[in-house]
């Protein structure tokens, strides 16, 4: 079996794609399943990945991505016959047109993950510019997919409400559980958000709710920690400073070590979020033993089951709400329920087991038989 993954960028580290695709493709791989991940030449690569090929910027505004080689390319190998399997992962961007263009006439199967681009909230932002790629360009590639990958039951009624009836794989995106540490003893605690600093994460809520609690929690600090994206930065920091906050703190964005120590340094992360197919970060927190407070634009419902955070209602009085009970929760009690949420990490998220699974889908696709358990047909 012969798979070739398509996204427009992985150099963009903040961005859940940019790790969940990588290491989607080493957990193939691991299981047998040959995999290529192509992608455009975006941005120089932290490291090399053996099984990625990259390919140029052509003519046209940067941010729809355009490349006749990429496309090319995909046309060629898919009318070669050797590949099995086309996986395309996002949307709004041309790589993310080609597979749906170069499966018409192949005998390949075309897979489409959404990544949370079909929701509500999302379809939404800048609508009429999407409403437009949709129609003459978009849409063709989704109603070509043989299957769609949801993360999350909410991304497959996303995909459902557009109207589409093929099978969907409902899978989450695994994790990688790092060692456990202890926490930093300093008489000061620690409240993170980490993620981009964009509309959608719902960072202005989370300042508006800490105006409302910073007075009765001094021994708490805010730390907001990302890359600045379209200039939305400036504007948290300047409503940071109309709101008058005084523990709050913008670090710019954390990568790699710099990244996993901010989040064990953490008593408690949160991710005040209007849309999220999955949340990568609430899974990033959770391994590394930080419980989560997570708004229900995302799909966490089961960190109240499993002991490991608080899933609440969006917007500020929620979070408010929220606030007088966590940040009042002992130290030890939150070390529980990070212990709690770093355990189920490794139970039911592991990138090995979700490798399995999708190879599983991968030939059910090709070769028929009974339906998999993570199959949604209805």
């Amino acid at each position: 079996m012969r798979v070739i993954h398509v996204v427009p960028a992985i150099t963009e580290e903040a961005s859940g794609p940019s790790y969940s695709v990588p290491r989607l493709c080493e957990a193939l791989i691991a299981t047998g399943v040959d995999t290529q991940l192509v992608a455009l030449d975006w941005a120089p690569l932290p490291v090399c990945l053996p099984y990625l090929k990259t390919f140029p910027l052509g003519l046209g505004p940067r941010r729809l991505g355009a490349s006749p080689e990429m496309r090319r390319w995909l046309k060629a190998e898919a009318a070669s016959g050797r590949v099995d399997i086309l996986h395309n992962h996002g949307l709004w961007m041309m790589p993310n047109v080609y597979p749906g263009w170069v499966r018409r006439g192949a005998h390949c199967k075309l897979l489409v993950s959404p990544r949370g681009t079909l929701s509500d909230w999302a379809m939404g932002l800048n609508a009429f510019q999407k409403k437009i790629f949709w129609r003459f360009l978009q849409a063709q590639t989704l109603q070509r997919a043989d299957c769609f990958h949801a993360t999350a039951e909410s991304e497959f009624q996303d995909i459902r409400r557009q109207g589409f009836k093929q099978p969907v794989c409902i899978l989450p995106n695994g994790i990688g559980v790092p060692t456990l540490a202890a926490k930093p003893i300093d008489g000061r605690r620690q409240l993170l958000f980490l993620g981009r600093i964009h509309p959608i994460k719902g960072i202005e809520n989370l300042l508006r709710a800490w105006q409302a609690v910073e007075p009765r929690f001094t021994d708490w600090d805010l730390l907001i920690a990302g890359p600045n994206n379209g200039g939305h930065l400036a504007e948290m920091q300047a409503l940071a400073a109309q709101l008058r906050l005084e523990r709050v703190a913008f670090s710019g964005p954390l990568y790699g070590e710099e990244k996993l120590r901010a989040y064990r340094a953490a008593d408690l992360f949160v991710l005040p979020t209007h849309s999220e197919n999955f949340g990568m970060t609430v899974a990033e927190a959770l391994a590394a033993g930080t419980p989560a407070i997570v708004t229900q634009g995302a799909p966490w419902r089961g960190l109240e089951k499993q002991g490991a955070g608080w899933w609440i209602e969006i917007g500020v009085d929620p979070l408010v709400a929220c606030f007088e009970q966590a940040l009042a929760t002992p130290s030890e009690h939150l070390a529980e329920m990070g212990r709690a949420g770093r355990e189920w990490m490794l139970r039911d998220f592991s990138w090995e087991q979700i490798g399995k699974q999708l190879a599983v889908v991968y030939g059910w696709l090709l070769e028929g038989g009974e339906t998999p358990q993570c199959v949604r047909l209805d």
